[in-house]
């Protein structure tokens, strides 16, 4: 698919919302980055991932967006096969759940969004509120936040139906720019892994960036991903410094362990310095925090990592989120990664109910807040422009 042909998709976002547009793109313009035509350089780990099949259903064929993404797999060479329906099935086996999981992530369903999606649900302390461009990722975690949340197989389903998605989100803008409505965008996703696929990154990051209905918002989203070859097709959109990116990380060990089939940690923060040159706010996610032996001397060689990464003076936030898990996700990352050594163990955490009585295992009260109070110290020193958005 040519990168003309790609830009064209773009003004659905324009027939659905009939809103004003600032600075859209024209004629003139340079070729949309990101096109599957674009080379993705580096060494074997900055390898885009490649499905062994697509499914495509008859709702998300029946898209103009969806075609558009038909169009950018079938020009990567990858079999789509369309559905004469809207059942993703033949997926399951039946005993093994292990097996399960790994057809499944690799597969790329494109399906349309249910209507529910249309209602959108608060996220804290993440952002105000959570829509969806696809759900979930062709990574291998072995603490996946998304085991026992998401039904079924880990199919990714990347949504054809996103300028219906997008056109609903000014309904939600109750902010300005001293105080924008802020946006997360990578619940149930990575969407920089599948974004040479789909391409929604790329029309997302455009909308908030040059619509004048969204001025008020913030768009938010982060990756495991983040590598320099996977993040230049977004260097040069008209992002507005309405869209801040994080890039997901880790101490490398942790890294190395519990996360396969995503980019190295150091590839990461050089993927998220070029953003940050770029204009683009930007962000660390340090997470899962896994208080094991020896975790000082790693997360502050991470600190430091980070630090000597990323340009002096950008606009830099900091999430902390500690290692937990519930038994519904115990039950299922058990399932998918059996032989995992990372420590699941309730009789070793401290059991939490949410408000609805929801149960989860998370670290000792004395640990946490030892662990807490090091990382505030660390940050501190190390990136002393950053703000600490939450801990948990």
């Amino acid at each position: 698919m040519s990168a003309a042909a790609l830009r064209a998709t773009l003004p659905l976002f324009d027939a659905v919302a009939g809103a004003p547009v600032a600075g859209a793109p024209g004629d003139a313009d340079p070729p949309v980055a990101g096109t599957v035509a674009d080379p993705v350089a580096g060494g074997p780990r900055d390898r885009r991932w490649l499905p062994e099949r697509v499914l495509v259903t008859a709702d998300a064929l029946a898209e103009p967006f969806g075609r558009a993404m038909v169009a950018r797999c079938e020009a990567l060479g990858v079999p789509v096969e369309a559905l004469r329906g809207n059942r993703l099935g033949g997926l399951a086996r039946a005993g093994d759940a292990r097996a399960t999981a790994r057809a499944a992530k690799r597969t790329l369903a494109l399906v349309a969004a249910p209507p529910g999606q249309l209602t959108l649900a608060p996220i804290p302390p993440s952002a105000d509120w959570q829509f969806h461009l696809a759900q979930g990722c062709p990574a291998h975690c072995q603490y996946c936040y998304l085991a026992g949340s998401l039904p079924g197989a880990p199919v990714v389903r990347a949504y054809a139906n996103l300028p219906a998605i997008l056109a609903n989100l000014p309904a939600y803008v109750s902010g300005d720019a001293a105080r924008p409505t802020s946006f997360e965008a990578s619940c149930y996703t990575d969407p920089l892994a599948i974004e040479h696929l789909t391409g929604s990154l790329d029309l997302t990051i455009r909308w908030f960036g040059t619509r004048t209905d969204m001025a008020g918002a913030h768009l938010r989203w982060t990756s495991k991903f983040t590598t320099p070859a996977l993040v230049a097709p977004l260097l040069a959109l008209p992002h507005g410094g309405r869209t801040r990116v994080r890039a997901s990380v880790n101490a490398d060990g942790v890294a190395r362990r519990y996360e396969s089939a995503t980019a190295p940690v150091a590839a990461r923060l050089a993927g998220l310095a070029r953003l940050a040159e770029a204009g683009y706010p930007v962000g660390l996610v340090i997470a899962p925090i896994v208080l094991d032996e020896g975790w000082e001397p790693a997360y502050a060689r991470l600190l430091d990592d980070a630090a000597a990464a990323l340009p002096a003076g950008c606009d830099l936030t900091v999430e902390l989120i500690t290692h937990r898990f519930t038994p519904g996700s115990r039950d299922v990352l058990r399932g998918w990664y059996p032989n995992s050594a990372l420590e699941m163990e309730p009789a070793q955490r401290t059991e939490k109910r949410g408000k609805f009585g929801a149960v989860k295992y998370v670290y000792a009260r004395d640990a946490m807040r030892a662990a807490r109070a090091w990382f505030a110290r660390g940050i501190a020193e190390r990136l002393p422009g950053a703000r600490i958005l939450y801990w948990t």
